[in-house]
């Protein structure tokens, strides 16, 4: 695949990588290596790998630019893109979303250089499109957090957002994740696990959260993306619900599990439910 000679413009090229699919490099992505003065990657053999199957020479640096220190490579690439071009690339999909980019990206806007951005894949709008559920409305939240606690909070948070949500996650924690939301947002959203995107092994599992996380449990290999319908509308008031968890509690049912399904089925927070019964009781 070879790119024309051509200038590309002086400041911060923000430069899509394909997600595993090496077809879906796109021609100013191709130009954008072979012609940088510097390319920031998030690993620099790995950047040089795509480079080589994509048959290109780059004739610039290629410098790493990576979690631990990008904050460090800011000025640097600062001064290469006032009178150069600095390409910025992650491992796979877009700089920035969830992946390094930002610092030298918001840098580069405050200091009036210039910034714009070569399009392509990520696994956002990719899992999104593949979901099969109504996505027209929806949040990305980056990576779900690893710590069951923090977890737990964040899911309550969805228990009333209407938009759909799309998030990333580690294939180790999956099933437990899973698990949470079936506690927490309850056994019947629904939702999609979009494994291995554009890869030899892509897969797309649908389902309830109940079924996903049965389904996970099994063990699941690759990189993950998740997408969670949005809530439903709040079909009783929080009072109503309140009462009714707490006659239900009273007549022998678990208060966890029947706020838990309250909240899924009226779209409010079940911690909500929860702490009006508690109240209710005091």
């Amino acid at each position: 695949m070879q790119s024309e000679p051509r200038h590309l413009p002086t400041g911060v090229i923000v430069a899509a990588t394909p997600l595993g699919n090496i077809a879906d490099a796109s021609p100013r992505l191709v130009t954008a290596l072979e012609y940088a003065d510097v390319i920031a990657a998030e690993d620099t053999r790995r950047c040089s790998a795509l480079a080589s199957a994509l048959g290109v020479r780059p004739r610039g640096r290629i410098i790493s630019n990576f979690d631990h220190n990008e904050v460090g490579r800011v000025q640097q690439l600062i001064d290469v893109a006032r009178t150069g071009t600095v390409v910025v690339v992650s491992d796979a999909g877009m700089p920035g979303v969830s992946d390094p980019g930002f610092p030298l990206i918001e840098a580069a806007h405050d200091a009036g250089i210039a910034v714009t951005c070569f399009p392509g894949p990520s696994a956002v709008p990719t899992a999104l499109a593949l979901s099969g559920l109504p996505v027209g409305k929806f949040c990305f939240d980056g990576f779900a957090p690893r710590k069951h606690g923090a977890r737990v909070s964040w899911l309550e948070e969805l228990a009333t957002e209407r938009r759909a949500v799309c998030f990333f996650e580690s294939p180790h924690r999956l099933a437990q994740t899973l698990a949470d939301a079936v506690a927490v947002l309850g056994a019947g959203r629904r939702a999609a696990v979009c494994r291995e995107l554009t890869k030899t092994y892509e897969e797309v599992k649908r389902g309830t959260l109940e079924e996903l996380a049965r389904w996970a449990d099994g063990g699941v290999r690759g990189e993950i993306s998740v997408v969670i319908e949005g809530a439903q509308p709040v079909t009783k008031d929080i009072s109503d619900l309140v009462t009714e968890a707490a006659d239900r509690a009273a007549a022998g049912e678990r208060l966890k599990t029947v706020c838990a399904e309250l909240a899924a089925a009226h779209g409010v927070s079940k911690k909500q439910i929860y702490d009006g019964v508690v109240a209710f009781r005091d």
